[in-house]
């Protein structure tokens, strides 16, 4: 792999629009995201892609549920890619490039810097609707490089209802300020948790943490998810994507991926 890579110019060529999904604090629901936002794009009959930014914890691969390998041609690597629905999702993760998947990546920054241009400026992606950009938790080096890479790029922010994860959010919106980050706002996850066997739905994390620091914040408040079993249950087995109808979590991001399309 490269460890020198030009920095790539203001945007993607075929890429319509880029959304990075971010939180200052881990845990919260980054890759689920993602991965479920895809799904319900994908659907809808938008060419996503999604990218990989968490280099040292890439999960997002098996919650897709594309298996394979990334190959290279004469303009670059090509995404894994598949039809959804009535659109296509295409997918790039360091997972698919690592031999073994229980292998750790021990990087530096400079590695890391240099892995995510690599991954902006060598993949052809082609006409995309839609790319997607899991990340780490933080406001570190693949933060920096994908805001210095794709100038005023949009923003989707999670958190989850407590106190102290909305404290790293906020830092994060300190973070996309400085950047000059578009955001386009705020979702609450774990907002709940709903019942496998009569899908009622009580809260075990509290709720309105994301509410309130969107009000803080001015930001736009995009909606609440609760925790669904089921919904982990299809994440770890990669069949998400073939179940998106069954999960009530998944009909609260289709609300949220309107919302997304029309800001």
């Amino acid at each position: 792999m490269a460890t020198s890579v030009e920095t790539p110019s203001a945007g993607i060529g075929g890429v319509n629009r880029v959304v990075a999904v971010l939180s200052g604090k881990g845990g919260v629901g980054k890759s689920t995201t993602v991965t479920v936002l895809a799904g319900v794009l994908a659907s809808q009959g938008h060419s996503v892609g999604v990218l990989d930014a968490d280099l040292c914890g890439p999960s997002l691969s098996k919650m897709i549920g594309l298996k394979g390998s990334i190959h290279s041609c004469a303009q670059g690597w090509l995404p894994l890619s598949a039809p959804l629905g009535k659109g296509r999702i295409s997918a790039v993760s360091l997972s698919y490039l690592v031999e073994n998947q229980d292998d750790p990546v021990i990087w530096r920054g400079p590695k890391k810097t240099a892995m995510i241009k690599q991954f902006l400026s060598d993949v052809c992606w082609g006409e995309l609707d839609y790319l997607l950009i899991d990340t780490p938790p933080g406001t570190s080096d693949e933060h920096m490089t994908i805001m210095e890479c794709i100038p005023g790029c949009s923003v989707v922010l999670v958190t989850s209802p407590q106190a102290v994860a909305a404290a790293d959010v906020l830092r994060q919106v300190t973070f996309c300020k400085k950047t000059n980050a578009n955001v386009l706002g705020i979702i609450e996850t774990m907002s709940g948790f709903v019942c496998p066997n009569c899908s009622d739905c009580g809260l075990l994390f509290g709720q309105g943490g994301g509410k309130k620091l969107a009000d803080h914040c001015n930001i736009n408040y995009l909606g609440s998810i609760p925790i669904d079993p089921n919904l982990s249950r299809a994440l770890d087995k990669g069949e998400l994507l073939q179940n998106l109808s069954s999960s009530p979590s998944a009909q609260s991001y289709c609300d949220i991926a309107k919302l997304l399309t029309n800001t």
